[in-house]
């Protein structure tokens, strides 16, 4: 029993598969037209975004790092250092010397802090649509900073190991990345359709069928010519319609 409910698993498996290869060129074209409606909407919907980065080397003294515990002292500031990047003071002070019309919650958005593990690096990093802009905002959060921390933790100014680059190339969206996704979603959907309307026919269409689910052997076929199903259909009314009249005559 387990033997023969097995076998019918595997024949419809290899008939799902059969059917899958049939609907192949509709799976394809569902790829395509949903890769080319996402690649669309990320060149034309989407605006576009650039990004400039800055680095800033932590110290722990005035005099630079000298010992290992200037070295774990440096490590431990990183976070005191995350926190006042991100202060109300040194944001505000960036917008009003560069004069841009944009709140505190706004710019402080657009900035991004990474500290790399078993470093002394910060990492500033500025998100916005114009390339030119990051870099400008970037290069003046690195340097209002530098004067914040110097000025609340009473140590030297932090040095700038790496100042702003203009980047031409956005950072997001990415257009390879999206058109990638949308075909792998047309063609899912193009599967999941096609395995649907498999699953859910229940129509007895060939002699494989009739054998497959009523058991029954087929003894001959009766060939149908073209237009000659539509002919009987035509006749068939012609007559019911000659009864009718006959009916209303009487």
């Amino acid at each position: 029993m387990e033997q023969e409910q097995n076998d019918g698993m595997e024949i419809d498996l290899l008939e799902l598969l059969f059917v899958l290869r049939q609907k192949a060129a509709g799976i394809v074209m569902a790829a395509v037209i949903a890769a080319a409606l996402f690649g669309f909407g990320t060149l034309v919907l989407i605006a576009p975004k650039y990004q400039s980065s800055s680095k800033l080397y932590i110290v722990g003294q005035n005099s630079g790092i000298t010992s290992l515990t200037d070295l774990q002292m440096g490590s431990q500031l990183t976070q005191d250092y995350i926190v006042l990047v991100q202060s109300r003071p040194v944001i505000e002070r960036v917008i009003n010397n560069l004069g841009i019309h944009l709140e505190y919650e706004e710019l402080l958005d657009m900035i991004a802090l990474n500290n790399e593990s078993d470093t002394r690096i910060l990492t500033i990093t500025v998100t916005a649509d114009d390339p030119y802009m990051a870099k400008e905002i970037v290069d003046e959060v690195a340097d209002v900073s530098r004067q914040r921390i110097a000025s609340i933790m009473n140590i030297g100014e932090p040095a700038i190991v790496e100042s702003g680059h203009l980047e031409n190339r956005p950072s997001s969206p990415d257009a390879k990345k999206n058109i990638m996704f949308g075909a792998l979603l047309g063609a899912f959907l193009g599967v999941a359709v096609a395995v649907a309307s498999y699953l859910l026919n229940d129509l007895i269409s060939t002699e494989e069928d009739i054998e497959k689910y009523l058991g029954l052997n087929t003894l001959g076929i009766i060939p149908v010519e073209e237009g000659a199903e539509r002919q009987m259909m035509i006749d068939r009314r012609k007559r019911r319609g000659r009864m009718h009249f006959g009916r209303d005559a009487s």
